[in-house]
C-alpha cells in the first residue's frame, strides 16, 4: 500500500535577483497586487513579519466569494527561506524558498499538509496546483514591473 499524497511543490526561475524576488515577495504593497490565482484580489489586515507573527488577509474571488486566510511565520531567514502554518482549511505549512540561480532567483513553494483530506480539500475544492501557478504567474508580472 502506497502512502497517499501530502505534499504539493512549484518551482519557478524568475529573472530578477534574490533581493528583488524577496522584496516583492515580502512588502504588503506589492503582495496585494499580486497574491491569488487570475482574477483574485487581496486585503491584508495584519501583517506581522517576524517568527511568530501573523499575517490575516481576505483573498476576494472573481465570484465575489472572500476566503479568510490566517497564517503563522515560523521561521524567516532573510533571502533565503519563509516558513509559515495556514490556520484554517486546508491545514498546512508552507515553505518558500529563494535560491540564486543563473543571474536570477529560483523561487519554490512546497506545501506539506496535515492529512490526506486537507490535501484533498486543496485539490479538489480550492484547486491548489493550477492556482500556485497562477499565482507564481501574476507575482512574474509584477515583479517585471518594479
Amino acid at each position: 500500500m502506497t502512502n497517499p499524497p501530502l505534499e504539493i511543490t512549484t518551482t519557478r526561475i524568475f529573472s530578477a535577483p534574490p533581493e528583488l524576488v524577496w522584496r516583492a515577495w515580502t512588502d504588503p504593497a506589492h503582495i496585494t497586487n499580486w497574491w491569488g490565482p487570475t482574477g483574485f484580489s487581496t486585503t491584508i489586515h495584519k501583517m506581522d513579519f517576524v517568527p511568530g507573527g501573523e499575517w490575516n488577509f481576505v483573498m476576494h474571488g472573481p465570484d465575489g466569494t472572500d476566503y479568510v486566510n490566517r497564517k503563522t511565520f515560523l521561521e524567516i531567514s532573510f533571502l533565503e527561506r519563509i516558513v509559515m502554518q495556514h490556520n484554517g482549511h486546508p491545514r498546512h505549512r508552507m515553505t518558500v524558498t529563494f535560491e540564486p540561480y543563473e543571474g536570477g532567483t529560483l523561487l519554490t513553494l512546497h506545501h506539506l499538509f496535515a492529512d490526506p483530506t486537507e490535501y484533498d480539500i486543496a485539490i479538489r475544492q480550492h484547486g491548489a496546483i493550477e492556482g500556485a501557478r497562477e499565482t507564481l504567474n501574476r507575482f512574474a508580472e509584477i515583479l517585471a514591473k518594479i
